[in-house]
Formats: structure tokens, C-alpha cells, sequence
């Protein structure tokens, strides 16, 4: 599918508050085949992700402790993995130590998850992905480990309000960039 018309197609799932504010651009070159292309969505005409096959400016986490140790990712624990962490120890250990041992488990599983996928933001992913989202239902998309899905479906106008406020305690885990479009949904509601 041509750019244009793929572009076309995710700007008509747009919800009617960010239409017009929420923008999917690629610009290309047809003398530079063979050079690597940029691609990024905006935000009221300013580049709030870029997607590049050299490299991306949203933040890159370079190692798993960086992220364990970013005080903007907040790793909630449930009861039922610090009684999966009480069963493994096999011993006495102290509640609060439980819940450290939990979280530190939980956050590596969740930097494993970030660098893998900040790894695969690039145009020829994005064309992919667009690609995908277009086929794919937009709970599967929410519900997705992947940064672009992720952002396609809350930008979407068939994610009601009611789910887009339920979502909250899922957002605490995703990715910095994707929490950032959805305060940017948020405050449209």
C-alpha cells in the first residue's frame, strides 16, 4: 500500500478531538532510494516521535538497570506475585523484602519488554506495523507489547472514554512515549 493512502487511512480512525492535531508524516526522496527514511507523528505540528531507520529521539533506555532505576516507571505488585516470590524463597523472609524481591523480578521482565521494543521503531517498521494495526482489532492493539500499536489505538475514535479512564493502571507499564499519548487522550475526553 502507497504512503498516502495508508496514511489516509489512519488519519480517518483519528478520534474527532486530536483530527487535524495528531499527524502521521514520511517524508521521502525518490533520488535516495537507497538512503534510510524518517518517519514521525506530531503533535500540534511538533515531532513527538520520531522513527528513523539510523536512530530515534525518544528516550532510549541503553540497559535494563537505567530502567529499573528511572523514577518515572512506576512497577505496581500484585498479592498474588509476591505469594509466587513467598513459595520460591522456601524460608522466612520479611514481608517488605518480599515485595522488593517481587518488584525487582517485575521490573527486569519489564525492561526486557521496553528494550525489545524501542529496538524496532524505525520507518520500515512503522509501514509494517501501520500495516498490521489496519487489520488487527483495537483491544489486540491496546493489549499489545508494541510501542506503535500502542499508540495507534489510543489515538483511535473507537476507544470510548469509559476505556480509555480504565486504562490507567495498564499505562503505569507501558513505554514513556506511549503514557504520553495517553495523557494526550486523556485530556481530550
Amino acid at each position: 500500500m502507497s504512503w498516502s493512502k495508508l496514511k489516509q487511512q489512519l488519519e480517518s480512525f483519528l478520534c474527532p478531538a486530536l483530527n487535524g492535531r495528531v499527524e502521521y508524516r514520511a517524508p521521502a526522496y525518490r533520488y535516495l532510494a537507497d538512503k534510510p527514511g524518517t518517519c514521525y507523528i506530531s503533535v500540534d505540528k511538533k515531532n513527538v516521535l520520531n522513527m528513523s531507520d539510523k536512530a530515534s529521539f525518544i528516550r532510549w533506555y541503553q540497559t535494563e538497570l537505567e530502567i529499573k532505576n528511572d523514577p518515572d516507571i512506576h512497577i505496581p505488585v500484585t498479592h498474588d506475585e509476591i505469594e509466587a516470590v513467598r513459595k520460591a524463597s522456601k524460608g522466612p523472609v520479611p514481608e517488605d523484602r518480599l515485595v522488593v524481591i517481587a518488584r525487582s523480578r517485575k521490573s527486569s521482565e519489564h525492561a526486557k519488554q521496553l528494550l525489545s521494543a524501542q529496538a524496532s521503531l524505525s520507518k520500515s517498521n512503522f509501514i509494517v506495523v501501520a500495516n498490521k494495526y489496519l487489520s488487527t482489532s483495537v483491544e489486540e492493539s491496546i493489549e499489545s507489547n508494541d510501542i506503535l500499536l500502542n499508540i495507534l489505538a489510543l489515538v483511535d475514535r473507537r476507544v470510548g472514554k469509559k476505556r480509555i479512564v480504565n486504562l490507567s493502571e495498564k499505562m503505569k507499564l507501558k513505554h514513556p512515549i506511549v503514557q504520553c499519548f495517553y495523557e494526550l487522550r486523556r485530556s481530550t475526553l
